[in-house]
């Protein structure tokens, strides 16, 4: 059976660098607090004018580059946030115009730090199924416009920047998606969520003064929830396909905070040195974060042809998932 693989992979980061030097300006915090519970020493912020499908569009343009697609040749565009450009209409449809990509149709997917993972297993059915061949899957994510920069257990973790993959089939069974496994706890959405702004608390004065507009997260119950859930969403993915830990010779995830992260995979007993951390260069970039990581792991020379490739990424909803590739 056809199934999909990754043709391309490409990512942005905006040019401004806020260090944790920085936030000590801003916030009461510090570098040596920051560090020691996330990692994080630095995160990009967008330009004054720059919007998210401007820096979706960046990412995509490198991974159609090296996909070697031209942007007429999509039939499918997905992009993943929960920062576009405006609620309506969708981040997707200002990238396909501003790609060209004219014969694709373009949505926006809503999971949070899951958004390209989710993103990447509806194009894997698509491709799969026969109803398309060239599939853009765009993370992206303007974040700081979206804090409450008074709240120092948030402001200090996040980022903006954007990923991409191109995705197409392969008949070779021997690469490309193998499963992806993806979940969701609605039951568990308090702990992570932007309250305000939709229909529960429209827009109003009330609401911009209590900051419901913005970003809010109980990082604890964050992390209790991730360190659970992960774990066994990768072992879900092994199992399925008669595979060991002892198999996977990368790991691609979304990075939220490096204790997560190496908390994981010290469950799972898969070596720290076969993920790929950029947390300390970017924050949590949400969407973005897993396919900028695959993208710089792959421009580095780290993935070679065979490779197993466990992803994995959980955000607000809660949602989660995981994901296999050969590469």
């Amino acid at each position: 059976m056809t199934h999909s693989h990754i043709l391309g992979t490409g990512s942005y980061a905006p040019s401004r660098i806020l260090t944790n030097h920085d936030l000590e300006r801003i916030v009461h915090t510090s570098d040596a607090w920051i560090t020691e519970r996330t990692g994080i020493k630095e995160r990009r912020i967008a330009a004054d004018g720059e919007v998210t499908s401007d820096m979706a569009v960046a990412a995509a343009r490198k991974a159609l580059e090296m996909a070697g697609t031209d942007p007429i040749d999509l039939d499918m565009i997905i992009v993943g946030t929960i920062s576009p450009d405006m609620p309506m209409p969708s981040c997707a449809v200002f990238v396909q115009a501003k790609l060209g990509a004219s014969r694709a149709f373009a949505f926006d997917l809503s999971a949070a730090c899951a958004g390209s993972l989710y993103g990447m297993a509806i194009a894997d059915q698509f491709i799969r199924s026969g109803r398309a061949r060239r599939v853009l899957v765009i993370g992206a994510e303007l974040l700081s416009r979206l804090l409450d920069w008074q709240d120092r257990s948030s402001c200090v973790l996040f980022g903006d920047a954007a990923g991409a993959v191109v995705m197409g089939p392969t008949p070779d069974p021997a690469r490309g998606l193998i499963s992806t496994h993806l979940h969701s706890d609605g039951a568990a959405a308090g702990i992570l969520a932007i309250p305000g702004g939709g229909s529960k608390y429209p827009q109003s004065e009330e609401v911009l003064a209590k900051r419901l507009n913005k970003i809010s997260m109980n990082g604890r119950e964050v992390y209790k929830y991730a360190i659970r859930v992960l774990p066994e969403a990768i072992l879900e993915a092994l199992a399925a396909n008669g595979l060991k830990p002892g198999a996977i010779d990368h790991v691609v995830s979304h990075q939220a905070n490096v204790r997560i992260v190496e908390s994981v995979v010290d469950r799972l007993g898969i070596p720290r040195e076969k993920c790929w951390l950029n947390i300390d260069r970017y924050g949590n970039t949400s969407s973005a974060s897993l396919p900028i990581s695959l993208d710089e792991a792959n421009r580095a020379g780290r993935l070679r042809p065979g490779d197993l490739i466990a992803m994995m990424a959980i955000g607000a909803g809660m949602a989660w998932g995981s994901a296999l590739v050969r590469w």
